[in-house]
């Protein structure tokens, strides 16, 4: 009978991160179809909190490793609480939200406990009485299920690819696992943090709208000018006021190799496609770009998706967005951004 382990750091708060929640879903349902143990394993400085999210599961054991040494993230310490852990519920599979923090440290617990580690999955079901996970490659052009018979395997869900579990009923009560930590773990320290200022921040994994800037915002307008200092003035008032997510084409970010006017607070970091990202936002607006092939690639995760083009006969009204607008982006922004106010 397999032992499933759903295994996640806390936040600062003493909570799951929200990719906690979606993974601990997908592992509570494995554990259903699978008819197996569900252990649920989290570590932090403060791990009481998460034990009301785990209320419902189903699980079997809570198991804990708290204190001040595993509030940060850092490899050292995030390895051994992982570990321990692992040891202590001797899962058979271990499910975890793929995080920053876990992605570099579970491939190393993997290793530690003789297991195989999977990373990226969008879906585990059962087939058949076994385990099996689905992912994405060649940048999410092809699909996979796999399957695996060492164990330990240790998989990574990415996040939005699984509802958020609900808390239902008391909370578990915790089983303390002891962790020694000396002073040679200790050697890194994370003595701050620095972020951008509010208003700087244009990328929101967990904001419900993604706004997607085109080339057309740099391109000559109505009276034959361009006019980039008022689609920045527009696009920013957009986002600060509904706090979406800003993303762009492969052809508004190449812009500025080309020597032409770009938009300041646009990189390719915000790029979404077949060369960048693909997000998982509920709703989707894309603004002065065409709908090319390459670029929709990136939206085949949003659920709902509108447009607004000046042309009627852009990519976008072949099938590939649920809503066009066939309107000027900028008169049509430049309006919602007054309702908005």
């Amino acid at each position: 009978m397999d032992t499933i382990l759903f295994l996640s750091h806390t936040e600062q708060d003493g909570k799951l991160p929200r990719a906690g929640l979606e993974a601990l879903g997908a592992a509570k349902e494995l554990a259903q179809a699978l008819k197996a143990t569900l252990v649920a394993g989290v570590f932090g400085k403060v791990t009481q909190p998460a034990a009301a999210q785990l209320a419902g599961t189903g699980a079997a054991r809570a198991l804990a490793v708290t204190g001040a040494d595993f509030a940060d993230a850092r490899y050292a310490t995030d390895a051994a609480a992982a570990e321990a852990l692992s040891r202590a519920a001797a899962p058979t599979i271990v499910i975890a939200p793929g995080t920053s923090r876990l992605s570099r440290v579970l491939p190393a617990v993997a290793h530690r406990l003789g297991g195989r580690v999977d990373t990226h999955a969008t879906a585990v079901a059962a087939k058949d009485g076994a385990p099996t996970l689905t992912r994405w490659f060649y940048r999410q052009r092809m699909e996979a299920t796999l399957k695996r018979t060492e164990r330990p395997w240790v998989v990574l869900i990415d996040g939005g690819c699984h509802a958020a579990v609900v808390p239902d009923g008391g909370a578990p009560a915790l089983e303390e696992v002891p962790v020694a930590i000396g002073d040679a773990q200790r050697r890194t320290r994370v003595t701050g943090f620095k972020a951008p200022r509010s208003d700087a921040q244009t990328i929101r994994p967990d904001a419900k709208i993604l706004f997607v800037a085109g080339a057309g915002w740099t391109k000559k307008q109505a009276d034959g000018k361009p006019h980039v200092e008022e689609a920045e003035k527009l696009i920013l008032g957009f986002l600060g006021a509904t706090k979406a997510s800003l993303g762009s084409s492969k052809s508004l970010v190449d812009l500025s190799g080309e020597g032409n006017a770009v938009l300041t607070f646009m990189s390719h970091l915000n790029q979404i496609g077949q060369t960048g990202a693909t997000p998982r936002h509920p709703k989707g607006l894309a603004t002065c770009c065409h709908g090319e092939e390459p670029h929709v690639v990136g939206w085949r995760f949003i659920n709902e998706r509108r447009a607004v083009n000046l042309d009627p006969n852009c990519g976008w009204a072949r099938g590939k967005a649920d809503v066009v607008y066939v309107a000027d982006a900028f008169e049509v922004v430049a309006k919602v951004n007054a309702l908005l106010k």
